[in-house]
């Protein structure tokens, strides 16, 4: 029994049109700047399950990577979209910043970074390609192409992505087993929060090291991307792994949240979300039902792993039912 109240009350926030081909080359560059920034924080970490040391957290104004070590040195990292700059500190009270735009090729970034990293101290080897990127190919060294920044797209990719990671938040405190924390993978540029059964996987026949450690136990993923070649949109995601038979049998909310990739991943586009009348209650509802689908498919005891946070089973089955209603 929950003395929870309902899921949010109504809001409508402003949540801004995302068009992937209007800033894809923005969305590259930002993307492989994280990439080198991603790698700094791999160098400068311990080491933890599922490669949770090496991502970035939302914070108020953009992204951070949290306390770093170097050389006896403990630093941050952080990328400021309010004001575009990247910005490093120190223990011992050293603040140096940089702006992001202004036609700063990854190159540049790169040579900059390392450079400032190096006058405080703190520098670390990295191997200076991209990883995991089937489009992006070129050495950071080298890379002079990608270049472009807009501003406004920036913005917008950052009050989107804010407001999901509040979102996932919430939904994060619903349940008492093992969870990841709401955080960004620099490799695939998506925002990313994962709950585990607490059994171990079978191990994955010829994985590479990456994906061998992030998929060690069951687990039922969720998140938010904001488009790449592949899928040139904004979206929401879920997917079970290991995938279960009869995972896309169950039943998604709201109704424009579809199965694809042969019934594997559940996905719903962002738009659909911000034309919603109330977009937090909406993607409550399908991250809420992929994972009743993932849960129930896998045979996971998610009655047990329920908190006292969560809303009660009534509240659950209203949130399904109460669909996507356009304004």
């Amino acid at each position: 029994m929950t003395t929870t109240p309902p899921p949010s009350p109504p809001e409508t926030p402003s949540l801004p049109e995302l068009p992937y081909e209007a800033w894809s080359e923005t969305h590259d560059t930002i993307h492989l700047f994280a990439q080198i920034v991603g790698k700094v924080k791999l160098a400068a970490t311990h080491p933890q399950n599922h490669w949770w040391n090496i991502t970035f957290s939302p914070d108020a104004r953009g992204l951070t990577t949290r306390r770093l070590y170097a050389n006896n040195v403990f630093f941050d990292i952080a990328f400021d979209f309010v004001d575009h700059r990247l910005v490093i500190r120190t223990d011992r009270g050293d603040v140096r910043t940089f702006a992001l735009d202004g036609g700063l090729s990854v190159a540049a970034f790169d040579a900059k970074l390392h450079a400032t990293l190096a006058e405080l101290g703190v520098d670390v080897p990295l191997l200076e390609h991209p990883f995991g990127v089937d489009h992006l190919k070129t050495p950071f060294p080298e890379d002079t192409e990608h270049r472009t920044y807009q501003r406004e797209y920036v913005e917008r990719y950052w009050r989107a992505l804010g407001w999901s990671a509040d979102v996932l938040q919430e939904f994060t405190g619903w349940f008492t087993g093992k969870t990841s924390p709401v955080h960004v993978f620099w490799h695939s540029f998506d925002l990313a929060m994962t709950r585990f059964s607490g059994k171990r996987a079978a191990p994955l026949a010829e994985a590479d090291p990456v994906t061998a450690e992030a998929y060690t136990h069951e687990v039922v993923s969720f998140g938010w991307w904001p488009g790449d070649p592949k899928v040139p949109f904004p979206a929401y995601y879920s997917y079970t792994a290991p995938q279960p038979e009869g995972l896309a049998e169950h039943p998604l909310s709201p109704e424009q949240a579809e199965w694809v990739n042969d019934g594997g991943m559940a996905l719903l586009r962002y738009d659909a979300v911000r034309a919603a009348e109330n977009p937090r209650r909406t993607l409550l509802a399908f991250l809420q039902t992929a994972f009743e689908a993932g849960s129930k498919a896998a045979g996971w005891p998610a009655e047990e792993l329920t908190s006292n946070w969560c809303p009660t089973p009534d509240q659950l089955r209203a949130l399904a039912r109460s669909g996507l209603r356009v304004r």
